[in-house]
């Protein structure tokens, strides 16, 4: 029998982690501090939750996110089987019900036979061999002893306001996902003059403080709405309120500005206003949100917060795999490693895992092929880099294709199928380490 892998936190990565070293018959520990305790940014005792967005982003193999999702489906992913079990409308973005998809990955992981989980604080680093994905949030004093060991960086995270179906005005809004690709989204449209009185409200109100806040800080990804409507009046109108690729019903034209509205729950009774993270006060969130039309009474479930979020500086100290350098069976996993989105941590887990499991078991190595997404995040928190930040996956990371294929779309596409062929290899090459049929 394998010795046992401790496995401390059980968000997206340490539940990924957990998960395909015990389907590697490696006994697992897996430690998580709720449902006792939970950070300023948790509400639900189940593993794996969902902070901020419930979407994974987009599902299409035209972009990087959706290239890590079907390279982590082939490889056996607890998190994917679990979001494409718990999935909403979202157009072509991969969205779920929070409640199911936590729950599935909790059962699934509660009820395995090789999985023992305990419910504590974890205050220092446990004996080898070990895998510590606690998150950005990481209290004291195991942060402490991440940033002796580690040295640690922060930026600032936000999260986007989520309301009631019922409360939206449906005699206003209309339903469409951009260019006509189905009808996913609640369209919230301004002319112009509500545009620019939603602006001007938003660029007075009143803000959270944020302890130690810096706007230098903050993750380009989850830019607060009114960060963004601080860099020039129509930032908005460019960024998360564009209103390309959508009209308005009852003009029969394109709006001056959209704000998007995204399905939260299976039943359809929630939506979260897509890339309106927020750190306002949360009475100032009701009146200013208030002036986007159909939300005027508006009730909301969840208000946007701003939270920190802390990474390590994996360069240097990291392999690709994820394991301490000079250190084999120590790993660290998901955000605080630097890969930034929830699909992102995921792949960091299940790497993390699997070349944990080949190490305990003394198989040979895991390298990812060259080409595929999940190397090109292993060799991001890996290579040196003075100016290290955390990254979302993105083709730009990715080698480039040998021979010029022509159009942005179409060469993306020949990415990600090379990318996919390749690992469909490595897992036929490797039975050590990859079963077929690991969910039927």
């Amino acid at each position: 029998m394998p010795k046992t892998v401790t496995v401390i936190g059980a968000g997206l990565a340490g539940s990924e982690a957990a998960w395909q070293l015990a389907e590697r018959g490696v006994p697992v520990i897996l430690i998580d501090m709720k449902p006792d305790r939970k950070t300023p940014a948790h509400v639900s005792p189940l593993f794996a939750e969902l902070v901020c967005s419930n979407s994974f982003r987009g599902d299409r193999l035209e972009n990087a996110p959706g290239l890590l999702k079907q390279e982590l489906r082939e490889a056996g992913s607890l998190i994917m089987v679990s979001a494409d079990k718990a999935r909403v409308p979202a157009g072509g973005a991969l969205a779920v019900d929070r409640d199911l998809f936590s729950g599935f990955i909790t059962n699934a992981l509660m009820n395995h036979p090789l999985i023992t989980v305990e419910s504590r604080l974890v205050t220092d680093f446990p004996k080898e061999p070990f895998i510590i994905a606690t998150g950005p949030l990481t209290e004291r004093p195991l942060a402490d002893k991440i940033r002796e060991k580690a040295g640690t960086l922060h930026f600032f995270d936000a999260a986007a306001p989520i309301v009631t179906r019922e409360s939206i005005d449906e005699s206003i809004v209309f339903r469409a996902s951009r260019y006509g690709r189905g009808d996913d989204y609640l369209n919230c449209p301004m002319d112009e003059a509500e545009y620019n009185a939603f602006i001007d409200a938003l660029l007075e109100a009143e803000c959270a403080p944020v302890h130690a806040f810096e706007e230098g800080r903050l993750f380009e990804g989850c830019m607060p709405i009114e960060s963004i409507a601080r860099r020039g009046r129509m930032a908005a109108a460019f960024g998360p309120m564009k209103p390309v690729g959508l009209k308005d019903p009852r003009t029969g034209r394109e709006p001056f500005a959209v704000v998007q509205l995204r399905q939260d729950d299976a039943q359809g009774s929630l939506f979260n206003l897509v890339g309106f993270q927020t750190r306002l006060k949360f009475p100032e969130q009701k009146r200013v949100f208030g002036l986007i039309p159909g939300l005027k009474d508006a009730e909301f479930m969840r208000y946007g917060v701003m939270h920190r979020n802390t990474f390590i500086q994996s360069p240097g100290f990291l392999n690709s795999d994820y394991s301490v350098i000079d250190h084999p069976f120590q790993f660290f996993a998901g955000q605080m490693t630097g890969v930034e989105g929830y699909v992102e941590s995921t792949a960091s887990g299940l790497t993390a895992g699997v070349s944990m499991a080949a190490k305990i078991t003394g198989l040979p190595e895991l390298n990812w092929p060259e080409n595929t997404a999940l190397a090109a995040l292993g060799r991001h928190v890996s290579t040196p880099n003075r100016h290290f930040q955390p990254m979302n996956i993105n083709f730009g990371i990715l080698p480039p294709l040998q021979n010029r294929v022509r159009g942005k779309q179409n060469r993306y596409a020949h990415i990600s199928q090379r990318a996919l062929n390749e690992l469909k290899d490595f897992i036929l090459n490797r039975p050590d380490l990859f079963k077929e049929d690991t969910w039927n």
